[in-house]
């Protein structure tokens, strides 16, 4: 994910000595929560109170305030969304140093007075934040994002829990907050076969960095959702093939992939692969229902899913159901 790091915000609408991060420190999800998933908060009602949160790149009060804004977005859903005066610290280009975010999110995520959790900036610092000492319990937690923020919700479903939404400000961000059924999503069916299994989404570049570290969750019987922006094919290219080598493709129960787009820079040159070319390269031998040019990641429409729920990749039809 090559992204300038504001273009996200404005398009779309030091680390701690001595941190221990041996797996065994975690709760982590059971080895076969792949297949049976995992369940989700209860629904949001009305009046209730959201919390805003910029884990990684600093945001500005407009962007918050303004009338298309997310205070504005979340009222017209029947929600208060809170902003706590740390979230709009200001740290270089994070929002604040990362110790003092990893603090802020520890508290919010347990603080009974608000129902979810919304991710009001992207960019880069999520990880930071795991690295800082964050630890996300196995409770079922809202929390809204994408993009950067992957990052926090790949660890939220490493620690087992369930209610990341990968989502940014769209309709079925709300339906399913509201525990309202969502439609089935249409993309193009590249790998013929259907699979169940949770649901994984997340941006292809944040969960290659997370390879090796104990915020990368146990993929083996889930449908992957991936996406990315700002990388050539090459470089997707050399992304997935990470991933082949890694082992981290051959257990999954399906593959969906959603918006990889680019502009180029110049080092991509005639007759080289183009990026569907590269996805199906690299994906449609794993012998697994693969679904391509699903509506999910950077740019319009960026449909939401959730984290953790059991769905249906139907690898024939090119549609992703939600089970659960």
């Amino acid at each position: 994910m090559r992204l300038d790091r504001r273009r996200l915000l404005q398009g779309l609408a030091v680390a701690t000595a001595g941190l221990s991060w041996r797996q065994d420190s975690w709760a982590m999800a059971g080895p076969d929560w792949g297949s049976r998933g995992l369940p989700a908060p209860p629904a949001l009602k009305p009046g209730d109170r959201l919390a805003a949160v910029a884990p990684g790149t600093w945001v500005t009060a407009e962007e918050l305030n303004r009338n298309d804004g997310w205070t504005a977005l979340y009222a017209s859903w029947g929600w208060q969304l809170d902003t706590p005066a740390e979230t709009m610290n200001r740290w270089h280009y994070f929002a604040g140093r990362d110790g003092d975010r990893a603090q802020l999110l520890q508290r919010l995520w347990t603080d009974g007075r608000y129902a979810a959790l919304v991710c009001v900036g992207g960019g880069w610092g999520a990880q930071r934040v795991l690295e800082a000492g964050l630890k996300l319990p196995a409770a079922p937690r809202w929390f809204v994002g994408f993009s950067d923020n992957c990052a926090l919700q790949l660890a939220q479903l490493a620690a087992g829990g369930g209610g990341g939404i990968h989502g940014w400000r769209g309709e079925r961000v709300r339906q399913l907050l509201s525990g309202v059924a969502v439609a089935p999503l249409q993309g193009q069916g590249w790998s013929s076969g259907r699979a169940t299994g949770a649901l994984v989404v997340t941006n292809l570049t944040v969960a290659t960095h997370l390879i090796g570290t104990p915020w990368l969750p146990d993929l083996n019987g889930t449908i992957l959702v991936i996406e990315d922006t700002g990388e050539a094919p090459y470089r997707v290219d050399r992304l997935l093939t990470h991933w082949r080598t890694a082992g981290l493709l051959q257990g999954l129960a399906g593959l969906g992939l959603g918006r990889f787009d680019w502009t180029s820079d110049g080092d991509v040159l005639p007759g080289d692969l183009t990026m569907e070319e590269v996805l199906r390269n690299r994906c449609c031998d794993l012998g697994i229902p693969v679904v391509g040019r699903l509506p999910v990641g950077h740019g319009r429409p960026n449909e939401a899913l959730p984290q953790g729920r059991r769905a249906e990749l139907d690898g024939s039809g090119g549609r992703l159901t939600l089970l659960s």
